[in-house]
C-alpha cells in the first residue's frame, strides 16, 4: 500500500522519473498538473538520469520524502528486480515502470505501461477484439506490456514483426502464458506484412520511429495504428496510416493513461485526468 500523507495539502512529499536519457520525458508535466490540480501544493516531480545498473544504490539513497518513482528505460527490469513486492502483472511481463514506497519503507512494483496500452487502444476503440488478428511491430521492452493488453482485449493470432527472430522468444513465452497465439514475420517491407497489417484489427509499433520507417510502405495498410513513439510526431509510420485513410493514436495517449495509474498509487486519490491531459497539450 502506499504511503498516506498524514496532511495531503501541506506535508512535502517528493516523486520523479528514472532512466537514461531522460530530458525528454513528458512525465513531469502530467504529474505536476494532477498533484496541482489535487491540491497537493507541496508536492514535487523531478527527472533523474539513471541507468539499470545504477538504479539499486540511487533509489537506496533517497530520503523518506520520496513516495514513488516512474522508470522508464533502460532500468524498467532493474526496478522489477529490485522492490520488495511485486504486483502479478509486472511479474508476467518482466518489467516495472512503477516503484511505489509502502509503510514499511519498501519498494512495490507495478507495470502501468499496460493501462497506458490499453487506454490507448480504447482510444482507438479497440476494446473487444473477439479473437481477430493483431500485429506487433518489435520485441523490446515495450511490447510485452503491449502483448498482455492486447491479450486482455482478446487480440486473436499475433504477428510480431522482428529483426532478430531470437528476441521474440520471451514474447513467445508470454504469449503461451497469456494463452496467444504468437508468429513471427521479418522486419522487411512484404507482401507478407503488408497483409498481415491489412487483415489486422490493430497493429501495435513500439519500435523507433526511424526503424518503422524501414517497413512503412506495409504498415500503411492498417485500418488503426497504435504507435508508441510520441517524440518525433507524427512518426512516418502514423503518416503513411492517416494519409491511406486509418486512425491513429501516439504515444502521448500511452503516456497520460500509465500515469493516471501511477499519480492514484502515489497520492491514493483519483487522478485529474482532464487537467493531465491538457497538460499535454501546452
Amino acid at each position: 500500500m502506499p504511503v498516506t500523507p498524514d496532511s495531503p495539502s501541506t506535508r512535502v512529499r517528493r516523486a520523479a522519473v528514472l532512466g537514461s536519457p531522460i530530458g525528454h520525458s513528458r512525465s513531469p508535466d502530467l504529474h505536476l498538473a494532477a498533484y496541482r490540480a489535487l491540491g497537493l501544493v507541496h508536492w514535487s516531480y523531478e527527472r533523474i538520469e539513471c541507468t539499470a545498473e545504477a538504479l539499486p544504490a540511487l533509489v537506496d539513497g533517497l530520503d523518506d520524502s520520496f513516495i514513488g518513482l516512474s522508470v522508464t528505460m533502460p532500468a524498467k527490469v532493474a526496478a522489477l528486480q529490485y522492490a520488495s513486492t511485486v504486483t502479478d502483472r509486472a511479474r508476467l511481463v518482466g518489467s516495472a515502470n512503477t516503484l511505489v514506497r509502502t509503510d514499511s519503507g519498501r519498494w512495490h512494483a507495478d507495470c502501468t505501461d499496460i493501462d497506458g496500452v490499453t487506454g490507448a487502444l480504447a482510444e482507438l476503440g479497440v476494446t473487444d477484439v473477439a479473437g481477430e488478428p493483431v500485429v506487433l511491430v518489435g520485441a523490446g521492452g515495450t511490447a510485452r506490456p503491449a502483448l498482455a493488453a492486447l491479450a486482455s482485449a482478446g487480440a486473436g493470432p499475433v504477428t510480431v514483426v522482428v529483426r532478430d527472430i531470437a528476441r521474440a522468444a520471451g514474447l513467445r513465452r508470454l504469449a503461451t502464458d497469456l494463452g496467444i497465439t504468437l508468429a513471427t514475420l521479418p522486419f522487411e517491407p512484404s507482401v507478407e506484412l503488408t497483409a498481415a497489417c491489412a487483415r489486422s484489427s490493430v497493429v501495435v509499433s513500439t519500435v523507433p520511429a526511424d526503424a518503422a520507417a524501414h517497413i512503412t510502405e506495409s504498415m500503411a495498410a492498417a485500418s488503426r495504428l497504435l504507435d508508441a513513439i510520441y517524440h518525433p510526431w507524427p512518426t512516418p509510420a502514423a503518416a503513411a496510416v492517416t494519409d491511406a485513410g486509418g486512425r491513429v493514436v501516439g504515444g502521448l495517449v500511452m503516456l497520460l493513461n500509465q500515469a493516471v495509474t501511477q499519480v492514484e498509487a502515489f497520492t491514493g486519490l483519483p487522478a485529474p485526468r482532464a487537467q493531465m491531459a491538457a497538460a499535454l497539450t501546452d
